[in-house]
């Protein structure tokens, strides 16, 4: 009985724990088989993981160990594409399938080339994915690619920001962000780019400001358009050396920038289409006479067409339609060489040359023109134009020219000051006999020449040169009254300051010579050559050798060392000229892209 009891009862002991030994091996199987997963995840998000505060960290941690680079830069490069991969959440042409493996070079989209600054090497130069429809964000990564050049996405659905990783791309030259979904305030790490030359951020919804050092970037071109921007250009607008800047659609206000007529040697292009823009065309327009394309459509500029926009010789498009400008067209205006499409639809001109009706390409409906088809009624003109316009009460800003920015700057040493011209060439040498009173002029440069005979021997302290720029005057010279003795023509008869100012040691040899140091009164017998001039008193006090203070001396003056060389200005290298195409978009005027579609 006990044995039957004692097998039933291991029976049951072991029928009973085998389950939940074996849950427990499938628990061990799974919990490693999670940890693999976890890291496999962790691994992933390490990849795309940066830090601009810490930096990238060892990148032989973040790729696999089976993958070989030619060298570190396309090694960072895997990294940065890698790390864009998981950023980009639509890719509905695969345009990133083949981003695998390290030969990064054969990746869709990027180019490579040498190295600037090591031939022997090979490195990523450029990106172009524009027109794959991807949708995303640029990841910090990206300022791993610091040999690129060119970086274009436009008409994609990329949002988000634009990394500020960014400025590390010292070589960039050509950004491309158009037709996008980036929105925040102005990217302002472009400004950190200083290879760039082509800026273009049109179709996208970035807002607020633009800041004003956008205009003193050494730019080529400029896209801004069709953004949520919203404020009044700034002054420095015509300091921009841009060919082409397209500023259209925003919500810029008040007058229309007078310093634009300042970007006049450089600029070719200038869209300014529907910004708000209130006031009148500034007369100086016409000495911009390399624009070939103007459109100043959709805004609310008044007056007339200045008479000077007949002097812009280069000007081949001109666009002022829908505006309230009157006043009768300049008769040069139609008559200018290139001038193939003039529109002026939507004022209320009330007189147009006939060399107008021969153009191209030519719009004047729905002005104050009669005999004309399609202008307004008679009323609206009327009521208008009874009003006549006062530009001064826009209170525009006025032309200032700027200055020079990309030119050489102008070789002209700087001026001396005023009250310090340099030395008379005509004293090399110090007479040696005290002069009369000197007139209040600047002091002569301090170089001492050989000492005079005199029955004096050698002061006991001879005084070093003074060591302050200032130079006194001290003692005082005897009476104005007091013409000098006249001597024999062994030095010039040409006046020189007293010695400098010296409480303890006699006067310096390098002046006249007075009476033997030692003594303090004057020499029996005064040198004809030398002796002071006799003043109105009978014993004139010489110069104290010892403790008294000297009396009191005119104010002092500036002891002028020889003049430095005039410091020429350094010559900046000349900046590289843009020969680059506009953006990659054809077909469409202005180099613009078509308009984002419509969802």
């Amino acid at each position: 009985m006990k044995e039957k009891t004692s097998y039933i009862l291991a029976f049951f002991i072991t029928f009973t724990f085998i389950p939940f030994i074996a849950a427990g091996e499938n628990s061990v199987s799974s919990s490693h088989g999670a940890t693999l997963t976890d890291s496999s995840f962790d691994e992933q998000r390490q990849l795309v993981y940066y830090s601009e505060q810490f930096g990238y960290g060892d990148e032989s941690e973040l790729v696999p160990s089976r993958l070989t680079f030619d060298n570190s830069r396309l090694l960072k490069a895997y990294i940065a594409l890698q790390a864009w991969k998981q950023a980009i959440i639509s890719d509905p042409l695969n345009l990133t399938s083949n981003w695998v493996g390290s030969d990064v070079c054969n990746y869709t989209g990027v180019f490579c080339s040498q190295a600037l600054d090591d031939p022997t090497i090979e490195t990523v130069a450029g990106i172009d994915l524009n027109h794959g429809d991807l949708a995303g964000y640029l990841p910090e990564e990206l300022g791993l690619l610091v040999d690129i050049a060119l970086f274009h996405v436009n008409s994609n659905r990329f949002c988000g920001k634009v990394p500020w990783s960014f400025k590390k791309l010292k070589l960039l030259f050509e950004l491309d962000l158009s037709n996008n979904r980036f929105a925040g305030k102005f990217p302002y790490v472009v400004l950190h780019l200083p290879s760039l030359k082509f800026l273009d951020l049109r179709f996208n919804e970035f807002e607020g400001k633009v800041p004003e050092a956008l205009f003193d970037k050494d730019l080529d071109a400029i896209f801004i358009n069709h953004n949520r921007f919203a404020f009044q250009l700034p002054g420095n607008l015509g300091n921009s050396p841009v060919s082409v800047i397209v500023l259209a659609n925003n919500r810029f206000r008040d007058c229309l920038p007078a310093s634009l007529v300042n970007m006049s040697n450089t600029l070719n292009e200038a869209i300014l289409i529907n910004n708000g823009f209130h006031s009148c065309l500034p007369e100086e327009i016409g000495s911009m006479k390399n624009l070939t394309v103007l459109d100043l459509s959709y805004n609310e500029l008044m007056g007339k067409l200045p008479d000077s926009i007949g002097e812009m010789k280069s000007l081949e498009q001109l666009n002022v339609a829908h505006n309230m400008l009157s006043g009768t067209i300049p008769a040069s205006l139609c008559s200018l060489p290139k001038l193939r499409n003039f529109s002026f639809a939507y004022n209320f001109f009330t007189g147009e040359p006939p060399a107008c009706l021969d153009l191209e390409d030519f719009d004047d409906k729905r002005n104050c023109l009669r005999d004309r088809p399609v202008q307004r009624s008679r009323l609206q003109c009327k009521m208008f134009l009874s009003r006549p316009v006062n530009c001064s009460v826009f209170k525009c800003r006025p032309v200032i020219p700027p200055e020079p920015l990309l030119p050489p700057p102008i070789f002209s040493p700087p001026p001396s000051p005023p009250t310090l011209p340099p030395s008379p060439p005509a004293s090399p040498r110090r007479p040696a006999l005290p002069p009369p009173p000197p007139p209040p002029i600047p002091c002569i440069p301090f170089s001492p020449p050989p000492p005079l005979k005199s029955p004096s021997p050698h002061p006991l302290h001879s005084p070093p040169p003074p060591p302050s720029p200032f130079y006194f005057r001290s003692p005082p010279p005897p009476l104005i009254d007091s013409p000098p003795p006249l001597l024999p023509p062994q030095s010039p008869p040409k006046y020189s300051p007293p010695p400098p100012i010296n409480l303890r040691p006699p006067p310096s040899p390098t002046r006249y010579s007075p009476p033997p140091p030692l003594n303090l009164r004057p020499p029996p017998s005064p040198q004809p050559k030398y002796s002071p001039p006799p003043p109105s008193n009978p014993a004139p006090p010489l110069p104290p050798l010892i403790d008294p203070p000297p009396p009191p001396s005119p104010p002092p003056c500036w002891q002028i060392p020889s003049p430095p060389p005039p410091v020429q200005p350094s010559i900046p290298s000349p900046s590289p000229i843009y020969h680059g195409p506009l953006p990659p978009i054809r077909g469409i005027d202005y180099a613009s892209p078509p308009p984002p579609p419509f969802y």
